[in-house]
């Protein structure tokens, strides 16, 4: 492995003990649920879902496991816990 790899390894093992640089702006996530599966999105702060209870509430499971598993590099959101 040449030298230059060698320090951007490095330098990625440094980023990831930093999570705080790094914000998500935009993505989508198919999440397979217990009953059927669903395409999660987020993009500049506000969540989208395709399933039912997210279409009249504005929240769901779905979300809130996502919003749980990226923790601190989200931008705060309204949801529910």
């Amino acid at each position: 492995m040449d030298s230059a790899m060698i320090g951007k390894i490095q330098k990625a093992k440094e980023y990831a003990e930093q999570p705080e640089l790094m914000q998500f702006k935009s993505f989508d996530v198919h999440f397979q649920g217990e009953n059927s599966a669903h395409t999660v999105s987020y993009h500049e702060g506000a969540w989208n879902c395709e399933c039912g209870f997210f279409q009249s509430r504005g929240f769901c499971s779905h979300t809130m496991a996502l919003e749980r598993v990226l923790g601190k590099m989200l931008k705060s959101s309204d949801s529910a816990e």
